[in-house]
C-alpha cells in the first residue's frame, strides 16, 4: 500500500465519520446547522482527495480536466445561488430536484462503466452496475415529476389513464428482462438502451399517480433510492466515500420514509399504488360555501382573546410558509410571552410539503426550540389550550380522520377542536391537500378570519398590543 493509497483511505475514513456524526446531529433543529456544515466539511475533503488521487495517477488529459473543471464550478455556482436565492416554501421542490442530479449521476456512471467494459465486466460487478442504472433512472424522472408536482407545474392530482395498470407490469418486465441480459450478454449496449428507459418510464408511471397529499413521503422515498444508487455507484468505481454516503441517505431515507406513512396511517404500498391530493389551484370563497356555515372574526376579536388567554398553541401549516409569515407569527409569540402568556407551537410531522418543513421555518426565526411541541405531547395540552390559532393549516386538524370511509380516515391528527377556543387564518375555505371538507371550520368554538396569513398577523399583532397596554 502506496503513502497516497493510506492517506487517501485515512481521509475517506474521517469523510465518513463528518457524514455519521452529521447525520446524528440534524436529529435536532438546535444541532441541525452544525450537522449540515460537519457534513459539509466531510465531502469537501472527500472531493479533494478525490481529485488528488486523479491528479497523481497522471490518467486524465488536459480536455478531460477542462471539463471536469467547468462542470464542478457550474455546479458549485447553479447550486450555491440556487441555495441562497430559493425561499422556504420551494425548499421541497429544490430537495426534488437535487434527488433527481443525483440519481441522473448515479446512473450515468453506472452506464459510463457498462459501455467502456468491453465486454468484461464480471458478474461482482456487473449487478451493482445494473442496479445503478434502473435505481438511478427511476429516481431521475420520478424527482423531477416529484419536483413539478411540488412548484404546481404538474397537477397535484392523481394523474392516471386507461390500461395504466397492464403498462406498468410491461415496463417492470422490460427492467427485469434487460437487466439480465445486460448481466449475461455485457457486449450489447442495446440492453442498456432499453433498462435506462424502462426505468425512467417506470419513475414517471410510479410518481404521476400519486396526490399531491402524498408527496412529502415520495420525495423521501426517492430520497432513499438516491441513496442506494449512489452507494452502487460507488461499487462501481470502487470509492468508499460514495459507498458510505449514499448507504447512510438511503437508511435514513427508508426510516424518514417509514415514519411519514406511519404519521398519515397509510403504508408506502398504498401510496406508491395511488394517492389522493390536489393541485392548489383550488379557490374557494366563503361566501360561495353555502352548505357550510362558519362565524367569522376579525383581528380586533382575535387580539382581544389573545391578551386574555392564559395558555395560546400556535398551529402553523403550508399556508404559514406560503405567505412568509414566520416573522409575523415569531414576533406575535414573543409579544405574548413577553407579557406572561404562555405559548407553544403544534408541529405535525407532515405539515408542509417536506419533512420537518415547520421546524425548519420557525427555526428561521429563532423560535425557542421548547416551543415546538409534536404530535403527542401537542395533543395532550390542547384541552388546556384557551386559544389554538391555526395558521394555514388543514388536513392535518380535520376530524374527519377519526371517522372512517374518507381519504384520511386513520391519519394521526392535532386534537385543536378540543381546545376551549379556535381561530382559523385561511384566505379561503378551499379543502386541503387531501381534498377533503374539514369540519373543523363550522364547529361551535371555531372562528374564522379569512386573510393572507402575514397580513392577519400583522393586524393581529397590532390589536393584541392595544390590549396588552391598556
Amino acid at each position: 500500500m502506496t503513502g497516497l493509497t493510506t492517506t487517501a483511505s485515512l481521509i475517506y475514513l474521517i469523510s465518513a465519520f463528518c457524514y455519521v456524526i452529521g447525520v446524528h446531529l440534524m436529529r435536532s433543529p438546535k444541532t441541525a446547522k452544525k450537522g449540515n456544515g460537519l457534513s459539509f466539511v466531510g465531502m469537501i475533503l472527500a472531493v479533494i482527495m478525490i481529485l488528488i488521487e486523479i491528479l497523481v495517477s497522471g490518467r486524465v488529459q488536459v480536455g478531460a480536466w477542462i471539463a471536469l473543471a467547468a462542470g464542478l464550478a457550474l455546479g458549485i455556482f447553479y447550486g450555491f445561488s440556487k441555495a441562497k436565492r430559493v425561499p422556504m416554501t420551494d425548499v421541497p421542490q429544490l430537495v426534488s430536484l437535487f434527488n433527481a442530479v443525483g440519481g441522473g449521476a448515479a446512473a450515468a456512471i453506472g452506464a459510463f462503466d457498462y459501455m467502456t467494459a468491453n465486454g468484461h465486466l464480471p458478474l461482482v460487478l456487473s449487478i451493482p452496475v445494473v442496479l445503478d442504472i434502473v435505481i438511478g433512472g427511476i429516481t431521475f424522472s420520478g424527482s423531477l415529476i416529484a419536483t413539478g408536482k411540488l412548484s404546481g407545474k404538474v397537477s397535484g392530482k392523481p394523474i392516471t389513464f386507461p390500461g395504466s395498470k397492464f403498462v406498468n407490469i410491461l415496463v417492470v418486465i422490460a427492467i427485469v428482462a434487460a437487466a439480465i441480459l445486460m448481466i449475461t450478454q455485457v457486449d450489447n449496449s442495446w440492453y442498456l438502451v432499453l433498462a435506462l428507459l424502462a426505468s425512467l418510464a417506470f419513475g414517471l408511471l410510479m410518481t404521476l399517480p400519486i396526490g399531491g397529499a402524498d408527496m412529502p413521503v415520495v420525495v423521501s422515498l426517492l430520497n432513499a433510492f438516491t441513496g442506494l444508487a449512489v452507494a452502487f455507484a460507488g461499487f462501481v468505481i470502487n470509492n468508499q466515500v460514495l459507498i458510505i454516503a449514499g448507504a447512510l441517505v438511503g437508511a435514513a431515507g427508508t426510516i424518514l420514509t417509514l415514519q411519514m406513512a406511519d404519521a398519515m396511517n397509510r403504508s408506502v404500498a398504498n401510496i406508491l399504488a395511488g394517492g389522493f391530493g390536489t393541485d392548489d389551484s383550488q379557490s374557494v370563497s366563503p361566501a360561495g360555501q353555502t352548505d357550510v356555515k362558519v362565524v367569522e372574526t376579525s383581528a380586533d376579536d382575535i387580539g382581544l382573546q389573545l391578551a386574555y388567554a392564559h395558555n395560546v398553541m400556535i398551529v402553523p401549516g403550508y399556508g404559514l410558509a406560503a405567505a412568509q409569515a414566520q416573522h409575523e407569527v415569531a414576533e406575535l409569540a414573543k409579544l405574548l410571552t413577553d407579557n406572561g402568556i404562555n405559548v407553544d407551537y403544534a408541529i405535525h410531522p407532515v405539515a408542509g410539503r417536506m419533512p420537518g418543513h415547520m421546524n425548519v421555518l420557525l427555526a428561521d426565526v429563532n423560535v425557542p426550540y421548547d416551543q415546538l411541541k409534536q404530535l403527542d405531547e401537542a395533543n395532550s395540552m390542547f384541552e388546556n389550550t384557551d386559544v389554538s390559532l391555526v395558521i394555514g393549516a388543514n388536513d392535518v386538524t380535520n376530524p374527519l380522520a377519526r371517522e372512517s370511509g374518507n381519504d384520511i380516515s386513520g391519519m394521526p391528527i392535532l386534537d385543536v377542536d378540543k381546545s376551549k377556543s379556535v381561530v382559523v387564518i385561511k384566505r379561503s375555505m378551499s379543502s386541503g391537500y387531501a381534498g377533503v371538507p374539514n369540519p373543523l371550520f363550522s364547529l361551535p368554538n371555531t372562528k374564522m378570519f379569512f386573510s393572507d396569513a402575514k397580513k392577519g398577523l400583522q393586524d393581529i399583532i397590532a390589536s393584541s398590543k392595544e390590549y396588552i397596554n391598556q
